[in-house]
């Protein structure tokens, strides 16, 4: 009586085995598996996109921000990538994004990555805009406040020689007599 039952049990398990090792194994003619998650197009301007990825323009997220919504491809756009690369402190990414422009573009890209980093730079962090107006001028030798900014911020961090060169160079664009000028002698003073 319980030998029916056994053969049934064992005839159980061997189409469970079957089923297990063909899954296992796959079936040869499977198709490949899925490529990666796409980045989304952005429909809006440039200005909206860095809108809505600035928050996200920091050196722990800006890289994975930018590749799953990348920037749009105009030169606004691109000069706003290069803006959130240096906001997150991946200057060579941002000077990446520059060189992949036109040469004639260049500099206008360079002037959106100093707007959007100057309002940090006039507020007095010097410091940490030093590396962001250091790239602006790369690429706008002549860009006095550029020039000021990364002068600033070379001898707040003990770097004399860089900041008397972008120093002097920005007493030779700029000729105001104001507080900029007179900080900017004050330093160079302070470096003799």
């Amino acid at each position: 009586m319980h030998r029916p039952l056994y053969l049934l049990g064992f005839g159980y398990l061997a189409i469970c085995g079957v089923v297990v090792l063909r899954h296992r194994a796959g079936p040869s003619d499977a198709p490949p598996p899925a490529p990666g998650p796409v980045a989304a197009s952005f429909g809006g301007s440039a200005w909206e996109w860095f809108a809505a990825i600035k928050p996200y323009c920091n050196a722990v997220e800006v890289e994975l921000a930018q590749r799953q919504h990348p920037a749009p491809s105009t030169l606004d756009g691109q000069g706003f990538s290069a803006a959130c690369y240096a906001l997150g402190g991946k200057i060579d990414l941002a000077r990446a994004v520059i060189d992949r422009l036109a040469a004639r573009d260049r500099y206008q890209a360079a002037g959106i990555v100093f707007n959007v980093a100057r309002p940090g730079a006039a507020a007095g962090d010097d410091r940490s805009a030093g590396p962001i107006m250091e790239l602006v001028v790369d690429y706008i030798p002549n860009h006095y406040m550029a020039l000021y900014h990364a002068g600033m911020s070379e001898y707040a961090l003990g770097q004399p020689a860089l900041a008397r060169t972008h120093l002097k160079a920005f007493l030779s664009y700029y000729h105001e007599n104001d507080g900029w000028t007179r900080n900017a002698r004050d330093v160079l003073a302070r470096l003799r």
